[in-house]
């Protein structure tokens, strides 16, 4: 087994634990945000369990995936939005 896999988050590459969720991997990346309201506003994982669905992202070039229960594989594409 690997000891990490490679994931791209805004097209960065960064080298995470397998058995990571997207969330997870983005945190332990330093990326907090995950998208931005229709207001402006930086959004970011709440419930932890795909219910509030503040934690949606782009994975692999599609679109609104939860990132709380999304599994990071190697190679895996996550972009966050328009985050600053």
């Amino acid at each position: 087994m690997k000891s990490k896999i490679s994931i791209h988050i805004n097209g960065q590459i960064h080298m995470v634990d397998p058995g990571l969720s997207v969330a997870a991997a983005l945190a332990h990346c330093g990326q907090i945000g995950t998208r931005i309201s229709v207001s402006g506003e930086i959004r970011a994982p709440f419930c932890g369990m795909g219910i509030c669905q503040e934690c949606r992202v782009t994975v692999n070039q599609q679109a609104h995936q939860l990132a709380c229960q999304t599994m990071c594989s190697d190679g895996m594409s996550i972009n966050t939005g328009d985050m600053p």
